[in-house]
């Protein structure tokens, strides 16, 4: 875990946003439809990288899918490739059961 790190779904904007303070150190554009999460884009500003920031985000969006009943459509790069990687994060893919 990063120290001081707070990761909201900030549903009016349609994304998570992670925030160190008062600064925003990262943010994954989304859209909801129905049970369905499709993850669209992830970003961390230059001033923020290499600290973990998209990795928390992203586990941060699993466990509220899981939690949720949510099915992941991971059209944003870093959701994808994640997702190859880790099987056994799968289970919240959608089309999957």
């Amino acid at each position: 875990m990063i120290e001081g790190l707070v990761i909201v779904d900030a549903p009016e904007g349609s994304r998570y946003e992670a925030r160190l303070g008062s600064d925003l150190a990262g943010w994954v554009d989304y859209r909801r439809v129905g049970h369905r999460f499709i993850a669209i884009h992830t970003e961390v500003p230059p001033a923020f990288e290499g600290r973990g920031i998209a990795s928390a985000m992203l586990r941060r969006v699993i466990a509220d899918a899981r939690g949720n009943e949510w099915r992941i459509s991971p059209m944003c790069p870093l959701f994808a490739a994640h997702f190859e990687r880790h099987p056994e994060d799968r289970d919240v893919l959608a089309g999957r059961r």
